[in-house]
């Protein structure tokens, strides 16, 4: 049995690695959206744990959630940057600085 601490270090480390991806890498549209799901991994990691150390299955219905809208949030966001890279030739966040309709 693996305890709860080792689950919420392994959480953090990947909340960590993601916000630091996050500020270290503004320049890459792909790289930023990677880093948000890797967020959200983490977030899911302690729902999961923290359901099964209590004894409750109320986290992992909510993983359920959260998972579906990282799936939506991921289609979106790869269908805008499919556009705007059609639209600009470039996914570099500084070219994106103004928004024209």
């Amino acid at each position: 049995m693996i305890p709860l601490a080792h689950y919420l270090t392994l959480s953090a480390i990947l909340f960590a690695l993601s916000v630091v991806g996050i500020f270290l890498n503004r320049k890459n549209l792909v790289i930023l959206l990677m880093a948000i799901e890797l967020m959200l991994l983490a977030v899911n990691i302690n729902f999961v744990a923290f359901s099964h150390y209590l004894g409750d299955s109320a986290g992992q219905v909510f993983v359920f959630f959260i998972l579906t809208v990282a799936a939506a949030e991921s289609a979106i966001g790869l269908a805008i940057l499919v556009v705007v890279f059609r639209n600009r030739a470039s996914i570099n966040v500084e070219d994106l600085d103004s928004l024209k309709g």
